[in-house]
């Protein structure tokens, strides 16, 4: 097999991480499926410890990029190529098996973010139909609700000030996310460079003030979602605006 193979094994099962997947799994005791297979302990050779540290760590590592790969295959595979054994498959063949499959898996993520957002949707437009009932909720023309916490008494930003806030993000399940209070470090940013939401909703506050926002998903991170924030997320943010630098 040419080296441009490992490469291509790698890249094509983890969508670009270079990390060693051909190594997991390898070592794992129930995926050798052989009688001969070593019962690692601590007083084990060097040798048989690094083995099994590296398909230990690997196969950990790699476990939910390829969830459902069948181990016996894959060491079969793996002591014919180690070996320097001819493979079952040619080489265009284990290309072409490896691309249908990230397809494959690619398509299936694809469907699982759609449903995602769309139950997101639904579950955001009904909690803001709920929760725009409150007395002391406002609703604005975007679709941006908030609640005012505390009055501030200070200037309110343009959307070309940078404001210092202090700041907890929360998704609708209450999962905090992000939180400028639990690290005891205000951030100061530009507000035209931040969600649209954050932008429209800081200015109608006040130095001093501290206002609940709750953010629609068009307001925020949309279809995309944001790290470990799902498509079509509504957040919720409680800001305090410290300082207004104009």
């Amino acid at each position: 097999m040419s080296k441009v193979i490992p490469v291509i094994l790698a890249v094509v099962l983890t969508g670009g991480a270079i990390a060693p997947v051909l190594l997991a799994h390898a070592a794992e005791p129930s995926a050798a499926g052989s009688k001969n297979a070593p019962v690692i302990t601590a007083s084990s050779t060097d040798v048989q410890k690094v083995g099994y540290s590296f398909g230990f760590l690997m196969g950990q590592g790699n476990k939910d990029a390829i969830n459902d790969l069948d181990t016996e295959a894959f060491v079969a595979g793996f002591r014919d190529g180690y070996a320097g054994k001819t493979g079952k498959l040619t080489e265009e063949q284990m290309q072409a098996t490896l691309m249908a499959y990230k397809q494959r898996r690619d398509a299936e993520e694809m469907q699982a973010i759609a449903k995602m957002g769309e139950e997101n949707i639904k579950a955001g437009t009904a909690f803001l139909a709920t929760n725009g009932k409150k007395p002391k909720v406002i609703t604005t023309a975007s679709g941006l609700q908030y609640e005012v916490l505390t009055a501030g008494t200070g200037i309110s930003p343009k959307a070309t000030d940078q404001v210092q806030v202090h700041y907890e993000g929360r998704m609708l399940d209450g999962t905090v996310f992000d939180s400028s209070i639990a690290r005891n470090e205000p951030i100061t940013f530009p507000l035209n460079q931040v969600i649209a939401g954050w932008t429209e909703g800081l200015q109608l506050m006040k130095e001093g003030g501290k206002t609940r926002l709750y953010i629609p998903s068009n307001l925020a991170y949309g279809e995309s979602g944001a790290g470990e924030i799902p498509p079509n997320s509504l957040l919720i943010f409680d800001v305090e605006l410290i300082k207004v630098n104009p």
